[in-house]
This record gives structure tokens, sequence and C-alpha cells, in this order.
């Protein structure tokens, strides 16, 4: 690489890291106004037309706001846990392509900052650095309920990080592919939605238990933890708490986009070739982020034993079995052929269906709710 190489990739480094943060505020005024509307209100009308400059209005008052800074703070990691709420979203993105690409200078430049030859690796280590910033933000704080919310957070994005972790297994298997760009070249004749959509619902409810949105927002139940895991930080540092929440919901989005939606990929007229591809990829995950609003509009928070109950016994199990099953599809055309394949699963479907039919016949009778049983006098 020389000089104008490193130019371009600094350039694209900056380009990404402003278009996210400008992203993210048209993402929370989005948010704040779709809720108004399923809730039959205005929502946020002033700083802007239609209020669109509420965000930016925002975070120049946190901005300028006084940091309070409470007496028994453990002070370096109370500083940093902030900073390490951010990086994480920051780099996840930087293996998604986002689109062909452009040629500037007679060189080919890529819509992706680093195409990575283990890209899905890289998302699931990204990911997993996400609960260290609210661990040391609880346990820095000095405070009980900042400590409680931060073990809840620890023990939730754990858990449901290998539904998330199952479900990019299945897509790795069927795909056979680590690079993300591999991955969206793959979907060239149909996306990975159709055939892996278990996969795909896995990693939206996954998604939603690791970015903390309702209704997996125990972490900062303020019903009973005031705040949760930043109750302490006040100003800019927590401003930075939520700008890391709303990024690593971006980066979610996109990672299903890449993943299950085709990328960049799209229907792309010859006028601006370049654009088009850009113009499909910000659709399909402002279409994701939608369907998370409208989610946290319509589903009331759910119980915390509930929370942990549903990703242990129901989230987990149902991910390997679907791993089991992308296997037996991947490898077993290869050794028995398709027809035999097909025909087996034919079978055993079949088999299913006329056990569901007949297992209520032989299926013992329960008395009706309310219903006094007739006892016989001795």
């Amino acid at each position: 690489m020389d000089w104008l190489d490193w130019v371009l990739l600094v350039a694209r480094v900056v380009v990404v890291f402003f278009a996210l943060l400008i992203f993210v505020m048209f993402l929370v005024w989005m948010e704040r106004k779709v809720i108004a509307d399923m809730q039959t209100r205005m929502g946020p009308m002033r700083a802007g037309p239609r209020g669109i400059l509420i965000t930016l209005a925002d975070g120049i008052k946190l901005f300028f706001k006084e940091g309070i800074t409470p007496t028994l703070v453990d002070r370096p990691v109370y500083m940093v846990a902030p900073i390490i709420a951010m990086l994480p979203a920051f780099l996840a993105f930087s293996v998604i392509p986002f689109g062909t690409g452009v040629t500037l200078f007679g060189r080919h430049i890529p819509f992706q900052i680093a195409d990575l030859n283990v890209g899905i690796l890289w998302v699931l280590a990204m990911g997993s650095l996400m609960v260290y910033s609210i661990v040391l933000a609880g346990w820095s704080s000095g405070s009980n309920y900042p400590l409680l919310g931060a073990i809840r957070s620890s023990a939730q994005m754990i858990s449901y990080e290998v539904g998330m972790g199952l479900a990019l297994v299945a897509v790795l298997m069927y795909s056979g592919h680590l690079r993300m760009s591999e991955i969206v070249a793959s979907q060239d004749k149909i996306w990975n939605v159709i055939p892996q959509f278990p996969a795909f619902a896995i990693y939206l409810v996954a998604g939603l238990a690791e970015t903390n949105r309702p209704p997996f927002d125990l972490p900062e139940a303020e019903t009973e933890l005031v705040a949760g895991f930043h109750t302490e930080y006040s100003g800019i540092k927590f401003a930075m708490f939520y700008l890391g929440e709303y990024l690593n919901t971006v980066t979610v989005a996109a990672v299903a986009t890449t993943l299950f939606l085709g990328g960049w990929r799209g229907p792309a007229p010859h006028v601006v070739p370049w654009l088009w591809p850009v113009l499909w990829f910000l659709l399909k995950v402002l279409l994701i982020v939608y369907l998370y609003i409208w989610i946290r509009a319509t589903l009331p928070r759910m119980r915390y034993d509930r929370l942990m109950a549903f990703g242990w016994k129901f989230l987990i199990p149902f991910g390997l079995l679907w791993v089991l099953a992308t296997g037996a599809v991947v490898v077993l055309p290869e050794v028995y052929g398709r027809r035999a394949v097909i025909t087996g699963a034919a079978v055993l479907v079949g088999a299913v269906l006329a056990l569901s039919l007949v297992w209520p016949l032989f299926a013992p009778k329960k008395e009706p709710a309310g219903v006094a049983q007739e006892v016989t006098p001795p």
C-alpha cells in the first residue's frame, strides 16, 4: 500500500464514522416519531422541520451539561466504560459491505473498510465486547443499583449471545464462507432469509436482547433499578452510553441485512450505478430497525426469570436443532443424492403430520375446569 491507499482508507473510516453518527441521529428521531404515531401523538415537533434536529439539540445539551462524578467511584474505570460502549459497534461495522464501490484516481475503492477472511467471527468478537462496558460501568459506580443492572446485563447478553452465534453458524454452514463479501455474493439467486428463515428469526430475537431493547431491556428497568447500569452517569458520559446502544442496534440490523437479506443487492439502473446498492442497503437496514421500533411499541417488558428461561429453554435448543438440520441439508445430498434426501424429508414430514393428527385420539382427556366430579358415598 502506498500513501494514496492509506489516505483513501482513512477517508473511508472518517466517512463511515460520521455517516453512522448522522444515521443514529436520524434513528432516534425516527423512533420517537414512529412510537408517537402508534400511540396517536405528535412526537417531537420543534428543533428543525418536524423536529428532525431534536437529537442534535439533545446531544448539545448533554455535551454542555455539568458532569457529576460520585465520590465512591473507581475513577479510571468509570471514565473508560462509556468509551468502550461505543467502540465495538464501530469495529463490527468495519467488515460490513454496504455497496459495490467506486473508482477514484484509477483505483477501485470498495464500500467496506476491511474485508476480513473471518468476518463473521469478527462480528461475534466485537459483539461480545459490549458487555464489558456495562459490567465495568456498574462495578465502578460504587452503588448497588448499577451493580445489579450490570449483573443482569452480563447474564442476559452472554445467554442470548449463544443463540446469536448458533444463528450465524447456520448461515456459515449454508453459505460455506466466512467473508462478508462472499456471503453477499452467494445470495445472487436467492437470499438466505428464505432457506434460513428460522436462523433469521433467532438472530433478530437475540439481537433485541444484545442491544437491550424492549421487551428485553431488563438491565435498564426503571421500575426496580432506577436506570440500571448507567444510573450514576450524567452529561456527555451518559450520552456515550446512549449513542453506543443505538450504534449497536444499527450494527445488528446491518449484519442481518448482510447475512440474510442479500446485503446491498437489488435492482440497479444504469444511472449512477454505485449509488443504488447503497440505497438498497440503507432501505433494508431501516426495515429491520422499523421492526425493532414496532416491537418496542407493542410488547411489554418481560419478567427477568422468563427472559432467561426463554433464552436457555427455547431459543438455544431450537438453534441447536436448526444447526443440525442445516448440516443435514448441506452434507446428506453429497452422500446419498439429492433425490433420496428429498424423498426421506417428505416421508419424515408426512409421518410427523400423521402423528399429530392421530395423537389426540390416544391422549388422556382432561376434565373441564370448574366441573365438580361426582363423589360416591361410602
